[in-house]
Parts: structure tokens; sequence; C-alpha cells
């Protein structure tokens, strides 16, 4: 299976990063070929301009995005690795998401509406928080957050999500419960990997 693992986080040494190595040697281990796109760490260009509206009126895109659209289309399985900021993501995957899953690239409109181009692949994602499960779930926060990834983003785009697995107070927990919170990511890329 070919792998994409888009990462969204600044800091090296963050748990995030450990899920990142955590779930990316799994899927080598496993046999499988995996992509890493950090885009901190490229510095990809969050902000969606007048240049990348012109490129797509001639269905086109300029040469980073052309760089990111290729390696989706190339994936099987897309893997989404960031923060709950504000309870939403880094503004700097918002920009990808924006520049990236672009019309005529991830979705066009027909006569009967909007239609996703990016059917058959799949997408995990895999999320930190600074609030625990009981915030979230009160707050309805974990349901609007599936629902605007899951539904309004990847879904409208065709990418079927079929595992999406939040780690809560990661900032307050113990090393022993990180610890096991990094097992259960293992664990998780072995099923997304095993069938």
């Amino acid at each position: 299976m070919n792998i994409l693992a888009v990462y969204a986080h600044p800091n090296p040494a963050s748990f995030n990063h450990a899920i990142l190595e955590t779930v990316v040697k799994v899927f080598l281990a496993k046999g499988h070929a995996c992509t890493v796109r950090d885009l901190y760490g490229i510095r990809f260009d969050p902000i969606l301009g007048p240049a990348d509206f012109e490129a797509i009126q001639k269905g086109s895109a300029r040469p980073d995005v052309a760089d990111e659209q290729q390696f989706i289309k190339e994936a099987e399985l897309l893997v989404l690795i960031h923060p709950i900021w504000w309870f939403s993501m880094p503004a700097i995957l918002k920009g990808w998401i924006d520049r990236v899953l672009s019309f005529g690239f991830a979705y066009t409109v027909t006569d009967q509406g909007p239609a996703p181009l990016l059917r058959g692949k799949k997408a995990a994602i895999f999320n930190t928080t600074g609030g625990t499960e009981e915030v979230y779930e009160q707050g309805g926060f974990q349901t609007a957050l599936r629902a605007s990834l899951e539904t309004g983003t990847l879904g409208f785009c065709g990418i079927e999500t079929i595992h999406h697995r939040f780690f809560y107070a990661v900032p307050y927990v113990t090393p022993e419960e990180r610890t096991a919170m990094l097992v259960q990511a293992k664990q998780d890329a072995e099923r997304l990997v095993s069938s």
C-alpha cells in the first residue's frame, strides 16, 4: 500500500511527532511505502492567494500545490497527524487543505451539484488535545470535529475516513499514560495495514 502521512506540528520533540514516528515505523515494517509531508519542516505556504485562483481557472496548480496533489494521487491511504488547537487544526494544515484539495483536483461541480474526485482513497486521523475527553464530549466538540474533517472536508472530496483517534489531555497525562497512548497508536497503525 502507498501511504501519505501529512504531519502538522512545529515541535520535533512533540507527542505528535512521537505518534508520527510510531505509525510510520509500523507501516514500513509491514512493507508499505510511506511518504511523510512535514508541513512545518517543508515550510509549506498555507496562504491561498490570487495566484492559486488563477492557476485553478486555467485548470492547473502552482508548483508546490501540484507536488502535494501528486503525493495524494499516488496514495491509497492518507494519514493526518495533528494537534487540536482552539478546537480546530493548525493553520498550516488548514492552508494545505485550502490550497491542495482544490476545485478540479479534489472535487468538481456538475449539473447535479458538487461531485468528489478522490473516491477510492481512505483516510486515518490521529489528533491530540489539551482538554479531557469529558470536556470534548460534553461540549459536542468531538462530534463537531469529526463532522468538519471527516464529512465536510475529506468526505466531500470522496475520501473515506476509516479511523479517527483522539488522544486527550496530552500535556497533563503521566509518562505511563503517554506510553500507553503510543502503544494504542501502534496498534491502530497495525490494524490500518492488516486488511
